[in-house]
């Protein structure tokens, strides 16, 4: 895999300082059931890394200490995890909002036949990712068949009241573009996913995420190997929407990664570009009690116009 980080860096983007974090992004493993061309993580089947229980300890103890109200969980296949429901449990017992990062297809795992039931009984915020409504379109992006068995499960979700109104269960879908261009308007497609899921499928959610694919990791060898990497490139910068830089989530979000170190978004996380706090050069899970994390400058490269171009993008969808 052709790597991209000394494509972005030095970088020219514009000092950015955190505020109060009020997310703990947890990546619990690279282990997934599904290959996605545009997996900014690499996660595959074959991928061994995975969170020890007693690191999913210290992320309790942390949850605990700092009081930061939400825990949201991400991978990888976050569920496939042997920690996964322990911890939801217990974060919920804690108070925390907490958000499953699911693609959907795992819930169709032999060894997780009952986790639908298991998110809606602990009432977890299901973020599920569809890149498309169209079959065609998501099968190109994430393997032969992962439209149809996505569109059974979401049924499945709908059936436990997950995107229903008056519910209480929240679910998210998240679009993103399957080449190297920018997300369209999010309400827009927002109204179009609503109209085709609900006209083909009888499907219901509670909204819609865009997210702008990163030039890192599986995305950005593939760019790199098309030539194409200095376009996708320059579209981003001049895209640049200055805006967006007051609501990026490295302001409000620790990305933690599943050996327990601390990272200011989980894209920083796969280019191994570690938060800085004061005189500390690398911090972990353990220490995050004890380090005041705001006013301290974000560690940015290029890639961070991905997030601050046209709309802006996060992982709590576009910024404008």
């Amino acid at each position: 895999m052709l790597e991209t980080l000394s494509r972005l860096i030095p970088s020219d983007f514009p000092m950015i300082r955190r505020g109060r974090p009020d997310t703990l992004q947890v990546n619990l493993g690279y282990r997934c059931n599904q290959q996605c061309l545009h997996c900014h993580v690499n996660a595959g089947p074959t991928r061994k890394e995975v969170m020890a229980p007693a690191i999913v300890d210290t992320v309790l103890a942390c949850l605990e200490k700092t009081g930061i109200p939400a825990l949201d969980l991400t991978g990888g296949a976050p569920e496939l995890n042997p920690a996964f429901r322990r911890l939801v449990i217990e974060a919920c017992t804690l108070g925390c909002r907490v958000l499953d990062r699911c693609n959907l297809t795992v819930l169709e795992e032999p060894d997780q036949v009952d986790l639908a039931e298991f998110l809606a009984e602990q009432q977890v915020e299901v973020i599920a990712s569809l890149p498309c409504y169209l079959a065609g379109n998501v099968d190109a992006q994430r393997g032969e068949g992962v439209y149809h068995k996505s569109i059974r499960v979401l049924k499945q979700l709908n059936a436990l009241g997950y995107g229903q109104e008056h519910s209480g269960l929240t679910l998210t879908l998240v679009y993103n573009p399957g080449g190297a261009h920018l997300p369209p308007d999010q309400a827009r497609l927002e109204a179009d996913y609503r109209r085709e899921l609900a006209d083909r499928h009888g499907i219901r959610f509670t909204r819609l995420f865009t997210l702008t694919n990163m030039p890192i990791a599986r995305f950005g060898s593939a760019l790199l190997s098309r030539g194409e990497f200095d376009d996708y490139m320059r579209l981003l910068k001049s895209a640049m929407c200055p805006a967006n830089l007051d609501g990026l989530m490295c302001r409000s979000l620790v990305s933690v990664d599943w050996q327990g170190r601390v990272y200011d978004c989980d894209f920083n996380q796969m280019l191994d570009l570690p938060m800085v706090a004061g005189d500390r050069r690398e911090i972990y899970l353990a220490d995050l009690s004890a380090v005041d994390l705001e006013d301290q400058p974000v560690v940015v490269a290029d890639h961070c116009y991905g997030c601050t171009a046209g709309q802006g993008s996060s992982c709590g969808g576009a910024l404008n």
